[in-house]
């Protein structure tokens, strides 16, 4: 049997911009998915000016989340760009925005206006707070959503100010949303030829990614505090400072623990009031202050060697260089060497391996407008005169 790419046929209408939409449909693509992604005429995405660095005049920024995509220019204030848009999604199975809740209906390319053009369209809509809702007319960053939702409450240490993550994680986390509502509809649209609006709030998905802490406050109805590297529930799972530089060590269990205390042969760890978890999280302080002592005798290598050796899950803090160095990911085939117009460019792969089905080979990020005149003309089967005359009032 031929290995088939999982996606291949669908057809993705791409209106996002920035991150979130476009790691979803940067997700879609490497499962075979055609993905046209449209932008402003002469702007683009405004992430690819938002660098240094670049390669060339393309930021590293749009570079991580748009290979494998086609770029059109389309100017969808004007009547003809909107029915560029229009005749394109009529062809397509899914059409993605994340546009402020009502700006699309300006250009008549709302749900319902689609809608009528396609009935089965998957329309994915990603904005701030959602559709409804007293901040429903907000712009929606992750930053701030990482302080609206509580997650910055949450991360730094206790004593200093309320941190962010290091990374957009709510747009990455938003992204992961709609690439699974995307597909749970088409996977119903198989069965039931109709149309489905996905309606997701980076709000919604940041609470939802609040996971155990949510649940800790709703069933206590404590506010939770900050535990810098720990972890509100489970100790010793944390950084500790080795002799050279700091490790993690994430002990999750009881026996997991027992272990731990076997190979550090310390007495003051088999005490009973370490033995259950439970004990360990009121008996916090006292044992952290032990393991640290203990710690800082030996460099971390010999911490992390020794415990994994074990089973115990430890592990090295790496820099960047020392991640895209790692044989680990090397072996998983995480790091990937595309041809790009401006030269060679590294990416990170997908992590998704499939073993009866393949993944699109990786294609470079799309130059701003490089597929425009292809995709009208081979998609759309406009003829030459028309595309001339869409370029001359600056359409496309």
């Amino acid at each position: 049997m031929s290995k088939k790419l999982p996606l291949e046929g669908i057809k993705v209408l791409d209106l996002s911009r920035v991150l979130a939409l476009p790691f979803a449909t940067m997700i879609l693509s490497d499962l075979g998915a055609q993905v046209i992604k449209v932008e402003r005429p002469k702007i683009g995405d405004e992430t690819r000016h938002w660098g240094p660095p670049f390669l060339k005049t393309e930021s590293a920024y749009f570079l991580c989340t748009n290979r494998n995509k086609k770029s059109i220019t389309v100017d969808i204030s004007k009547k003809e760009g909107q029915k560029i848009i229009y005749d394109l999604a009529s062809i397509c199975d899914v059409f993605v925005e994340n546009y402020k809740v009502g700006e699309l209906k300006k250009y008549s390319l709302d749900y319902k206006k689609i809608q009528k053009i396609n009935p089965t369209i998957v329309y994915c809509s990603l904005t701030g707070y959602g559709q409804n809702g007293p901040k429903s007319n907000l712009p929606g960053y992750d930053f701030i959503m990482q302080g609206e939702s509580g997650l910055m409450s949450i991360t730094g240490s206790p004593k200093g100010p309320p941190m962010k993550v290091g990374v957009a994680i709510l747009d990455i986390v938003s992204g992961l949303y709609a690439t699974i509502a995307i597909l749970a509809s088409l996977y119903k649209r198989q069965k039931i030829k109709q149309s489905e609006y996905i309606d997701l709030a980076l709000y919604d998905c940041a609470v939802s990614s609040l996971a155990n802490v949510a649940s800790n406050y709703l069933v206590s109805s404590k506010i939770p505090k900050r535990y810098g590297n720990a972890h509100p529930n489970i100790v010793p799972y944390q950084t500790f400072k080795a002799k050279d530089k700091y490790f993690n060590l994430a002990v999750g269990n009881d026996e997991q623990f027992q272990k731990l205390a076997s190979l550090l042969n310390t007495d003051a760890l088999k005490q009973d009031k370490f033995k259950k978890n439970e004990n360990r999280v009121r008996n916090r302080k006292e044992l952290v202050k032990i393991l640290q002592e203990v710690f800082k005798t030996q460099n971390a290598q010999y911490w992390v060697d020794l415990f994994q050796s074990h089973n115990l899950p430890a592990g090295h803090i790496n820099n960047l260089k020392e991640v895209f160095e790692d044989k680990q990911l090397l072996a998983r085939d995480m790091v990937k060497i595309i041809n790009h117009p401006f030269g060679l460019l590294k990416i990170v792969g997908t992590p998704i391996k499939l073993s009866n089905s393949t993944i699109t080979e990786p294609k470079s990020p799309p130059l701003l407008g490089q597929d425009t005149i292809n995709v009208l003309k081979k998609l759309l089967h406009y003829n030459k005169s028309y595309i001339k005359h869409l370029k001359n009032q600056n359409v496309i």
